[in-house]
C-alpha cells in the first residue's frame, strides 16, 4: 500500500476539491449576511492595499461574536476536508515533521504512510490537531466584472516578524455561490482552473509551486470564504528544545 500511495502522490497535483463540503443553504445565508454587513473593508494583499492586484470587499471573522456560528461551521467543514486531504497525502504531515510513535515494547518508531492509512478519523484528527491549527477566516466579495485577485501569488512569504505567514502549510477556499462565468481559482504551473461551485471546498499547498490567482467573475458577483491551515508553532511542537 505504501508503494501505491507514493506513486499516486507523485502523479498528483496536490489540488483537491471536496464537493458540497458546506450546504448550499448555509452558503446562501452567509452571502446574505455579507451583503448586509457594515464590517466590509477593501481587500488587502500581504503588502497592504493594492487594488490593482486585488479588488474585493473583505470581512475578517476573528473576534466577531456575531459571526462565531459561521466561523465554526466553516472550520468544521474544513476539518473534514483536511482529514480527506491527509489520507491522500499523508506526507503533508510526516515529511516535514518526521513524526514518531511509541512502540508497545518500548522505544519509538517513525510514522509512515501506511500508519496514517490505518488510523481511524479520531486518531488522524488527534494527530492533525497536534501538528496543525486553523487560520483566520476571511470572507471576500468580488463584484461582477471588476473584482478579482488577478495577480499571480502564493500564500507563503516572510512578511511578519512573528513568521505566521511562514507557518502556512495549506490554503483553502469555500465557494459560497456560483451562477456566473469565469471567476476561477487558476493555478499557474498545474495549468488548472477550479470553477466555483456553491459549497465546494478547495485545498492546496501554499508555496510558490502552487502560484495562483482569482479570475474576475462575469455575469454576477462572487463570494468566497478563505484561510489557511498552519503548522503549530515550534514552542508548542517541540517545547523548549
Amino acid at each position: 500500500m505504501g508503494d501505491s500511495t507514493e506513486a499516486d502522490s507523485i502523479a498528483a497535483d496536490f489540488i483537491e476539491v471536496f464537493p458540497g463540503a458546506v450546504d448550499a443553504s448555509v452558503c446562501a445565508q452567509i452571502v446574505a449576511r455579507m451583503r448586509d454587513s457594515d464590517g466590509l473593508v477593501p481587500g488587502q494583499v500581504g503588502g497592504g492595499l493594492f487594488p490593482e492586484l486585488k479588488r474585493s470587499q473583505d470581512l475578517t471573522l476573528s473576534g466577531r461574536a456575531e459571526w462565531k456560528d459561521v466561523e465554526q461551521a466553516l472550520n468544521v467543514a474544513v476539518y473534514a476536508g483536511l482529514l480527506g486531504y491527509l489520507r491522500r497525502y499523508p506526507q503533508a504531515l510526516i515529511a516535514p515533521l518526521m513524526l514518531q510513535r511509541p512502540e508497545p515494547g518500548g522505544g519509538t518508531r517513525r510514522l509512515d504512510a501506511d500508519d496514517v492509512a490505518a488510523m481511524d478519523d479520531a486518531g488522524l484528527g488527534e494527530l492533525a490537531r497536534t501538528c496543525l491549527r486553523p487560520g483566520t477566516i476571511n470572507l471576500q466579495w468580488y463584484r461582477d466584472g471588476e473584482g478579482g485577485y488577478p495577480y499571480w501569488h502564493c500564500e507563503l512569504f516572510p512578511r511578519d516578524p512573528q513568521c505566521e505567514t511562514l507557518h502556512r502549510h495549506l490554503l483553502w477556499t469555500v465557494y459560497l455561490n456560483d451562477g456566473f462565468d469565469a471567476g476561477e481559482t487558476e493555478f499557474l504551473f498545474q495549468r488548472r482552473k477550479i470553477a466555483p461551485r456553491v459549497g465546494d471546498l478547495l485545498i492546496a499547498p501554499t508555496a510558490f509551486t502552487h502560484t495562483h490567482r482569482g479570475n474576475r467573475p462575469r455575469g454576477a458577483d462572487k463570494f468566497i470564504a478563505t484561510s489557511w491551515i498552519l503548522f503549530q508553532r515550534a514552542e508548542r511542537l517541540y517545547g523548549g528544545a
